[in-house]
């Protein structure tokens, strides 16, 4: 697919079909995204892969923390049941995580390659007819759920991605021409 076409289809899918996706294809994948420009070469990305039952563990640690966040006990379970069930209907989840480096400078830049990974993945996946979307939900620093994963101390979540091949791709939403947001600045 030409790349202008891709960038410009791709959409966040938050609906998938229940099939499995093989982790043979996420791992290659992962593989050429994480080709991005990474200043000082520091590499400071790994990725969680969370599927079959496994999505189970996050799943629990989601329904315990919207339960506990309801007083009534009778919401408290529904909430809880529909974090659980939402979290099962991903078939697959891939978490990038990121060492944080102890300078900001360094820190921020790391940040930004992590971003174009993620961004990369999500262009080879929809090429692929996978599709996905990048949540940054709060269950991200909770405890429980970075044990699950086996985030260590000194790394940070950058993004849960929650993949599958789309049941409903949504439309796509206005940009605003990037012409409009240019300055040019030619004298010194």
């Amino acid at each position: 697919m030409e790349l202008a076409r891709l960038i410009k289809e791709r959409r966040s899918v938050h609906q998938f079909e229940d099939r499995p996706v093989a982790i043979e294809l996420i791992k290659e994948l992962l593989d050429t995204a994480v080709w991005v420009p990474n200043h000082k070469m520091t590499q400071p990305w790994r990725f969680v892969i969370v599927q079959g039952e496994g999505r189970r563990r996050l799943a629990d640690v989601a329904r315990a923390g919207a339960e506990k966040r309801e007083k009534d006990p009778a919401k408290s379970r529904e909430l809880g049941q529909k974090f659980h069930d939402r979290f099962m209907s991903v078939p697959l989840f891939v978490a990038a995580i990121m060492t944080e480096n102890t300078h900001p400078v360094v820190r921020e830049e790391d940040y930004a390659s992590m971003s174009c990974i993620i961004h990369n993945f999500s262009l080879l996946a929809w090429e692929r007819e996978l599709g996905l979307v990048w949540e940054t939900y709060p269950l991200l620093h909770v405890p429980e759920f970075r044990e699950a994963l086996g985030v260590r101390p000194g790394e940070k979540i950058i993004g849960s991605l929650h993949v599958g091949y789309p049941s409903k791709v949504p439309p796509a939403q206005p940009r605003i021409p990037a012409e409009q947001l240019i300055t040019v600045i030619d004298e010194a």
